[in-house]
C-alpha cells in the first residue's frame, strides 16, 4: 500500500515535470501550505534565483490577517506577491502548486496573484 507521502511525492514530480515541459523560460510561481502558514515564491529556474516571495509569517502580514491559514490570508499573498514579481520585472509566469489540489488556500493565492497583474 502506498503511503500519503509517497501519494503526494508524486504528485508533485508529475507536476514538475508538466511545468517544466511549458515553461519556455518563464519564471515559476512556487506555493507551499502548512497547516499555519502559507507561502509563495517566483523562482526564475534558469538562473536559480528566487525572484520576489511572500508569506503570512512576515510581521506586516501578521498584524493585517486574523490567521494566516485562510482563503483571505492566501489571496493577500497573492497579491503581494504580484507587486513584488512586477517590481523586479516579471510579468507572467507558470503556477506552480507543488503536490496540493488546486482549490481552497491554493486557488485563492492564484486568484489574488491574477487580480494583482500576474498573468499564467
Amino acid at each position: 500500500m502506498v503511503k500519503v507521502d509517497e501519494r503526494f511525492e508524486r504528485r508533485r514530480r508529475r507536476v514538475r515535470f508538466a511545468i517544466r515541459q511549458r515553461a519556455s523560460g518563464r519564471a515559476r510561481l512556487s506555493v507551499f501550505r502548512s497547516s499555519c502558514h502559507i507561502y509563495a515564491q517566483v523562482i526564475d529556474d534558469t538562473k536559480g534565483v528566487t525572484v520576489a516571495a511572500a508569506s503570512t509569517v512576515e510581521p506586516a502580514l501578521r498584524s493585517e490577517l486574523k490567521t494566516g491559514a485562510d482563503t483571505n490570508a492566501a489571496k493577500r499573498i497573492g497579491q503581494l506577491i504580484a507587486e513584488r514579481a512586477k517590481a523586479a520585472g516579471i510579468e507572467t509566469v507558470v503556477f506552480d502548486r507543488g503536490g496540493y489540489q488546486y482549490h481552497g488556500r491554493v486557488k485563492a493565492l492564484a486568484d489574488g496573484a491574477r487580480e494583482g497583474g500576474l498573468s499564467f
